[in-house]
């Protein structure tokens, strides 16, 4: 629904735009929360259930839920209709609401036809109808990341939007904390939810259950995303002013974005940097509920409580880097020693296997948590340096585009690598240990990429290739 009413939005002329405070920011963070919520519900709960309780090979069940990220390329597209089209006469909050709605409709008809998948797998084995729901359960997660994109990228502007340039970073550390606290929050809420469910439970307990759970946490989250932004855009949005005498209407197509991505050394650089390290921290997303169940016997209730630790790791890692590290040691050394921290502590998570003890996979993965998060926020803070004002939009998005799809293949291989090591060794623990140890080497990757690295070559260089660029596409 389109509108031209601009009447609440401030003018160039008005007076100055309040600025928005911390208890402004932790309330536009609790839509970050239920998006880590949701997170831990879909990569965590569903992928243990497809392939621990209905049996699903892992690779087909990380490449259906993959496919929420493969669709990353509509944020691109529903950032330029947040732009020029706005609903309800908002150009974020309309587009926020809608998305968050829509996802939580769609998880739970997405859950019901996980359960039809697994019926038909038990009854008709690969049957022309269990890879006709399989493919309708790849469509509907299709959907439902086409409806994160269509409200996570309009709040991602809305923070900027609402921000000066001097409080961004302090938004940022908010929204970051609120989105791991998200993943803690939502794995202790399964925790709960999934705690009478037994380590074999039978498959309608299980159902009622997870039901139960998709009835309840999305629509809290629909809630939280009400609370958030509600009244945030017509008090505080600067977007209008700052649009004045600029052409909005201009597309930042993908083709756009790639180029400017590539116009410099550096860029590919960094660009090949991400894809590595994002791989080198998200393989064992799709493996990591299935390896506490089948390794170390943990109900799902508890495998669920598995992403609390490693998100309590990362958000420790995220204020540890962002208040200590970096300013001491810099970016670029601060992000080295945090990949260098993840390879060391993904062998913790191999040796916890073989002890087959709960407690210590649990400590491993706090540990990795807190590398995670010191990686992380060397990564981001280096983007940022990494990024051309004049195109900072189409820089931001196409980094985060580019983190979403290398996620996508990171589930992807995550689950072919758990099927080949499956299929190669009865042994579970070294099939597991094999995902690791490619997310080790993808890390040692992104190590030696990092040093070629150069903020300043890319502030000497960069800009006047991609200047050429942008003059080129404007032609």
């Amino acid at each position: 629904m389109e509108s031209s009413n601009y009447s609440d939005l401030p003018s160039a002329n008005a007076a100055p735009l309040p600025r928005v405070s911390l208890f402004t920011m932790i309330r536009l963070g609790l839509f970050q929360l239920g998006l880590g919520m949701m997170s831990v519900l879909l990569f965590g709960l569903l992928n243990r259930v497809l392939i621990k309780e209905l049996g699903v090979p892992a690779t087909i069940a990380s490449a259906v839920l993959a496919v929420t990220l493969f669709v990353a390329p509509t944020r691109v597209w529903f950032g330029q209709q947040s732009d020029t089209r706005p609903i309800f006469g908002m150009h974020r909050t309309g587009y926020v609401l809608c998305g968050a709605i829509s996802l939580a409709v769609t998880a739970f008809i997405a859950v019901q036809v996980m359960w039809q998948v697994g019926a038909s797998l038990e009854s008709t084995g690969w049957s022309a109808s269990t890879y006709a729901w399989t493919s309708l359960l790849a469509v509907l997660f299709g959907i439902y990341g086409i409806a994160v994109g269509c409200s996570s990228t309009p709040f991602a502007t809305l923070l900027v939007d609402v921000t000066e340039e001097e409080e961004r970073s302090r938004i940022v550390g908010v929204d970051w904390s609120m989105l791991i606290g998200g993943t803690i929050i939502g794995a202790i809420t399964i925790g709960i939810m999934l705690r009478q469910v037994g380590t074999n439970p039978s498959l309608e307990v299980l159902q009622s259950s997870v039901n139960r759970l998709f009835l309840v946490v999305p629509w809290v989250v629909v809630g939280l995303a009400f609370v958030a932004t509600w009244g945030i855009e017509k008090k505080y949005s600067r977007f209008s002013v700052r649009t004045q005498g600029h052409d909005t209407e201009q597309q930042i197509t993908l083709k756009r974005a790639w180029n400017i991505l590539t116009a410099s050394r550096q860029t590919r650089f960094f660009f090949t940097f991400l894809l590595a390290m994002t791989l080198g921290l998200f393989l064992q997303d799709a493996v990591l509920e299935p390896y506490g169940g089948e390794v170390f016997n943990m109900p799902a209730g508890s495998t669920a409580t598995l992403n609390a630790f490693w998100g309590t790791g990362t958000l420790i890692g995220i204020l540890g880097a962002g208040f200590f590290l970096a300013p001491r040691f810099g970016k670029q050394r601060t992000t080295t020693l945090g990949c260098q921290g993840v390879v060391l502590t993904l062998t913790l998570v191999i040796a916890a296997g073989f002890t087959a003890n709960p407690k210590f996979l649990q400590m491993a993965l706090l540990i990795f948590g807190l590398a995670s998060g010191v990686t992380t926020t060397g990564a981001v803070t280096l983007m940022l340096d990494l990024t051309a004002a004049e195109t900072a939009g189409t820089f931001i998005g196409a980094w985060g585009l580019s983190q979403a799809i290398a996620r996508g293949l990171a589930t992807v291989l995550g689950g072919a690598t758990l099927d080949i090591g499956k299929r190669l060794t009865t042994d579970l623990v070294v099939a597991y240990g094999m995902v690791f140890v490619l997310q080790a080497i993808c890390m040692i990757g992104a190590i030696f990429l990092l040093r070629r690295v150069s903020v300043q070559e890319f502030q000497t260089t960069a800009k006047d290739a991609i200047a050429a660029v942008i003059a080129h596409d404007s032609d």
